[in-house]
């Protein structure tokens, strides 16, 4: 099979679909690989660095596109690779989709007739996610310290050391959800020495989370009201609400966000699913803030993208064994033995 790596053309995105261990497996396995010249290059990977183990540069998408059968991708096509799409009607497109934010993705791949597969489906008999998993860890831990970045002056907060000092409170942290993405941001916001409070609506979840953490934060039942008392006086609030396949729930109203302090900070990790905030939308790495009624929203549709060496190599360790079995058995093989990569499937021609 050969299997094309295009350069990721979102704003802002520096991760890459491969790494040369990853081209090595492909290579080794009889493959070819074809990578974009310096797709890499965002992640600290040059073309020499996939030259030596197996691949061959490519100077033009468009060949890249054209000559695969199977493409790799990290995010989801953008309007400018819409008529790529219909390169070849028996391509398998593999790459994070999350169609249900964007009908015009889903109309385009509609239109061209290949098989997309998404990452973010891909789910095993436990429910899990093993694809989505690395990359919401990454979301997870940078949240708070997103947060705590803007939290700061400098930042367009109220001016507050998210660990405090002797003599002066600690930050509050508040954590929608107790998920892969609401677990990581717990981690890293304990060992920031904030306040912290997680919620969410299994009970079940919630007594793992209060063993792990051995009481070094707060758990909540979630529900509307249990949101609006916990939030109102948060400092930093973590959305990280996953749906599977559909829209992200809208837990903060803009009227919650009028009633917390002035300079508090909303980071939405949920954002590539609609996001849980009544106004998110979609930001970049480079203009990643704007403000709802006194509060900070960062609502980066790509956080990972802002760590893409540490993304890109968790990414591929996770995806290459499913693109391997793709390659070695052609997708309907691959999926008929794999339930957990037939969860994936998102369009079929």
């Amino acid at each position: 099979m050969i299997v094309g790596v295009p350069k990721e053309l979102k704003d802002d995105e520096y991760r890459v679909a491969i790494t040369p261990a990853g081209v090595r497996e492909l290579t080794a396995a009889g493959h070819t690989v074809f990578v974009e010249h310096e797709a890499g290059v965002g992640s600290s990977i040059s073309d020499a660095e996939f030259v030596a183990t197996g691949a061959k540069i490519v100077d033009d998408p468009d060949d890249i596109w054209s000559a695969s059968d199977m493409i790799l991708g990290v995010k989801e096509p953008i309007a400018v690779e819409y008529p790529r799409l219909g390169a070849r009607k028996d391509q398998v497109l593999f790459t994070y989709l999350h169609l249900a934010a964007s009908r015009p993705c889903t109309e385009a791949l509609l239109a061209g007739g290949n098989t997309a597969i998404a990452y973010e489906t891909v789910r095993l008999s436990d429910g899990s996610l093993p694809l989505l998993t690395p990359m919401s860890e990454v979301a997870g831990r940078m949240a708070p310290l997103m947060g705590a970045h803007h939290l700061m002056r400098p930042g367009g907060g109220r001016g507050t050391l998210v660990c405090g000092v002797p003599g002066v409170r600690c930050a509050k942290i508040v954590i929608l959800g107790a998920g892969v993405a609401g677990m990581a941001a717990a981690t890293l916001a304990v060992g920031m020495h904030a306040e912290v409070y997680i919620l969410d609506r299994n009970l079940e979840r919630l007594r793992q989370v209060d063993h792990h953490f051995r009481g070094g934060l707060e758990t909540v039942a979630s529900s509307t009201h249990a949101i609006e008392e916990v939030c109102i006086d948060a400092d930093i609030v973590i959305g990280a609400v996953l749906v599977v396949g559909a829209k992200a729930p809208k837990l903060i109203s803009d009227e919650l966000v009028g009633k917390m302090r002035d300079g508090s900070v909303l980071v939405d990790i949920s954002v590539d699913q609609g996001g849980c905030f009544e106004s998110t939308r979609p930001t970049t790495h480079s203009n990643p803030t704007f403000e709802v009624n006194g509060s900070i929203f960062y609502c980066v549709a790509n956080m990972p993208g802002a760590v893409p060496h540490s993304s890109t190599h968790a990414l591929v360790n996770a995806t290459l064994p499913y693109v391997l079995n793709i390659a070695n058995h052609g997708w309907k093989d691959a999926v008929s033995e794999d339930p957990a990569l037939a969860e994936g499937v998102n369009v079929v021609e």
